[in-house]
């Protein structure tokens, strides 16, 4: 990959940044650490963020994504900002169920829905 091409893909919609994914496979660590950095300046942009991110084009996820994502919570929740996660792919949606992270993070079936969730 070229260095600063983004693996990420971000629109601002109703004051929520919409994050989605151009790779179908978040596994390589590299690509997981600059996703964090991505997601850390758009949080880092906003007094109390409000950060949706839709997993519609993601088919597998590694355990160090999924660090991550807590990472990404904790930095949304410190700010008093609000996190929402989407269009998670079934087996994906499992790990989150194992681990119990379906309890730590707001996750909606389809990303509109997601985004009429925040206050």
């Amino acid at each position: 990959m070229a260095s600063g091409e983004s693996i990420l893909m971000v629109r601002r919609e109703e004051g929520v940044a919409r994050i989605e994914f151009t790779k179908k496979d978040i596994l390589d660590e590299s690509n997981i650490q600059q996703i964090g950095e991505e997601i850390s300046k758009i949080i880092d942009q906003s007094e109390q963020p409000k950060v949706l991110i839709s997993f519609s084009n993601v088919r597998h996820l590694s355990s160090a994504a999924l660090g991550t994502l807590i990472t990404i919570n904790n930095k949304v929740k410190n700010k008093g900002g609000q996190l929402r996660l989407s269009d998670i792919d079934p087996q994906i949606y499992e790990v989150f169920v194992i681990t119990r992270l379906n309890q730590l993070f707001q996750i909606h079936e389809h990303a509109d829905e997601a985004l009429s969730s925040f206050a």
